[in-house]
């Protein structure tokens, strides 16, 4: 730690060991030295900051009554779970997380014994607790297992199928639902509702307003019954679901109040069976810009004044390609009535926030449903409605059977605007998008494309939403080189390329954000280079053309090689008996690990020296070959002699 930040408390703690040495008279003032700690750190770096500062004193709680690393606790996504890493032993590496080399953004098994199960994706921690619970007892280890889910996990399809099986089974399991109203954007869907549905309903309104009459006179009595009414709304609904899965509901309790959350945690430590904990927290807590705009504050992305909560000016003007899509989607909204916008609770980071205002009655947040996104989309699709539907790439493979089963099969017109494509930068492993060509592209019928730049992806996305049939574009995370946008759209030829420099010898067939490096390294070889824009379907008479004008054609993409863009491309040359070598290079066969995006591109080799080091030594190959014919013999026999 910094010089500058002095915690008496905070720097005493190296792990819970030290925590639970503590007296509970200094736990509060530990929470308060936590928020000042975070407010430090996160002033100078970058991370997921006010879901952190909304669950300091239940992290606290958690390791003072439980036995870690014994005991097992399962953060869901990971958003929530800093304070957890500042207190088993990575205080004074906090300032590294999510960059190159530094602590992971979220709970990874290999980083720490604390970190009980690896997460990113929201809504799987009561599955992982509960398979922990399951082996607990198999084992004869009498360990105990807390799932801590919020973030608007907990309305996704997943978490239910967990509650439902932990319910039937009995296994002594805690879920802690750390509620604060908030998932990235604010909750939707019919749980955060049905409360205001039954306070809203006659009934409830007709005793409601005889009340207010017969006790304005009573101030005392007024109070205790608006008390009243604030409760009602987490105890009806919320504990009769829950019990009815099979858990023993408690709370809703205040998550900042460290003595009810001690006390209350510490009594539920001793109980048997499957026990749900309903903790009502506020995202941001203790510090004002961020419980003011818990949305802005969720990830800051960039230093900030602590004073003013003020971010610091961005370096780039150009447009992301989020933006470009949020531009074309408002776009193609006026021109035609039909088209619907679908998320799954990533309001922001797809940019639909300008649709949303625009045409609120067209904009669908679904909350962190994945498969009900693609499925809600195609029912749409079935009534006439043309629903695009704004997914990361890393989210669209929740709903891989979705996609095949609901779309596909049945051939309907419903556009996939995948963000995120390829390397995503700090956020790392479990947020890349590294897969989406190899699952998509095995699909009939649905059309693949992946801009080189921005003006590209507006006319990509009007071409796929033009179709009679299902379509994706695909487009990587920030901004592309910079190139004007045309404001008319024009559908593009379906599955042809474009030669972008003509060379000799070797042509390089780039797919997407690899043309700008593709062209870099086409300079350098004078070589030919290829926008091949469309995966699917593929432009074989470019390639067959290609093939019979040069030696050597070398695919680029980024995507996992198996399976990828450059596959296809093999399958035409061996499909017409094409002599010309081709050699494939994209993503490696390992996980990437996070860091920025330049970080783990150079990483990956998808830079301009990494494609030239990559064809040179094909090259190199290709002329040891070739020695090797002259002088009529095989690798293994050169070897050998």
């Amino acid at each position: 730690m910094t010089s500058e930040m002095h915690t008496p408390i905070l720097d005493k703690i190296n792990d819970p060991e030290d925590l639970r040495k503590l007296p509970e008279s200094a736990l509060e003032p530990l929470a308060k030295e936590l928020r000042e700690f975070l407010l430090h750190w996160a002033s100078r770096n970058s991370g997921h900051f006010a879901a952190s500062l909304g669950t300091v004193e239940l992290t606290i709680a958690l390791h003072y009554i439980y036995n870690t690393p014994d005991d097992r606790l399962v953060w869901d996504v990971g958003h929530q779970a800093y304070v957890h890493k500042v207190l088993t032993g990575r205080r004074d590496q906090l300032q590294t997380i999510r960059k190159w080399h530094g602590l992971a953004p979220f709970p990874k098994r290999d980083e720490s014994i604390y970190d009980t199960f690896g997460v990113g994706h929201s809504s799987t921690s009561i599955s992982a607790a509960l398979g922990m619970a399951i082996a607990s007892e198999q084992t004869g280890h009498p360990r105990k297992v807390v799932a801590i889910i919020g973030d608007g996990g907990i309305t996704a399809g997943l978490a239910f199928e967990a509650l439902n099986h932990a319910g039937d089974l009995g296994n002594n399991l805690l879920v802690i639902l750390n509620d604060n109203n908030m998932s990235i954007s604010p909750n939707v869907g019919a749980l955060s509702n049905r409360v205001a549905q039954i306070l809203s309903g006659k009934l409830y309104t007709f005793v409601r307003e005889k009340g207010k009459k017969a006790l304005a006179n009573m101030p005392p009595v007024w109070e205790i019954a608006k008390r009243a009414e604030e409760h009602i709304k987490g105890l009806i609904v919320p504990g009769t679901l829950f019990e009815e899965l099979g858990f023993n509901y408690i709370g809703p309790i205040d998550g900042h109040h460290l003595p009810t959350l001690i006390e209350t945690i510490r009594n539920i430590h001793n109980l048997d069976g499957p026990q749900f904990l309903h903790v009502i927290t506020k995202k941001g807590k203790g510090y004002a810009p961020a419980e003011a705009d818990p949305v802005k504050y969720h990830a800051v992305s960039r230093p900030f004044d602590p004073r003013t909560g003020m971010l610091a000016a961005t370096k780039s003007g150009k447009q992301t390609y989020s933006n470009v899509f949020s531009q074309w989607v408002c776009d193609m909204a006026r021109q035609d009535k039909r088209l619907v916008a679908i998320t799954p609770a990533m309001r922001e980071g797809s940019d639909l926030n300008r649709f949303e205002q625009e045409f609120p009655e067209r904009y669908f947040d679904v909350a962190i449903a994945e498969q009900h996104s693609v499925t809600v989309a195609a029912g749409m699709a079935c009534e006439g409605l043309k629903p695009v539907v704004a997914i990361y790439s890393t989210f669209l493979q929740r709903a891989y059977d979705q996609l095949i089963h609901d779309v596909v099969l049945q051939k309907l017109p419903v556009l996939f605007a995948i963000d995120r494509a390829g390397l995503v930068g700090s956020d790392g492993p479990t947020h890349n998008g590294s897969y989406d060509l190899s699952f998509m592209r095995c699909l009939p019928d649905l059309v693949i494309m992946a801009p080189s730049d921005e003006n590209e992806c507006r006319q990509m996305l009007y071409t796929g939403y033009m179709l009679d049939q299902p379509a994706a574009v695909r487009y990587p995370r920030g901004s592309g080189p910079g190139v004007p946008i045309e404001k008319n759209m024009q559908i593009l030829p379906l599955g042809k390329a474009v030669i972008r420099r003509n060379g000799k010898r070797i042509a390089i067939l780039a797919f997407g954000s690899m043309l700008q490096i593709a062209m870099e390294a086409g300079e350098h070889l004078d070589a030919t280079v290829v926008n091949m824009r469309f995966v699917k379907p593929m432009d074989s008479d470019m390639v067959l053309r290609m093939a019979a004008e040069h030696e050597l054609l070398v695919t680029v993409e980024e995507n996992v090689v198996q399976g990828g863009a450059g596959s296809a491309i093999n399958e035409i040359v061996s499909e017409y008996g094409v002599l010309t070598r081709v050699v494939n290079y994209g993503l490696p066969d390992r996980i990437i690990p996070h860091g920025s995006r330049d970080d783990m591109l150079r990483d990956a080799g998808l830079s301009k020296q990494g494609i030239l080091s990559f064809i040179e030594s094909k090259l190199a190959v290709s002329v040891y070959a070739h020695q090797l014919a002259e002088d009529g013999l095989t690798a293994g026999e050169f070897q050998v002699q």
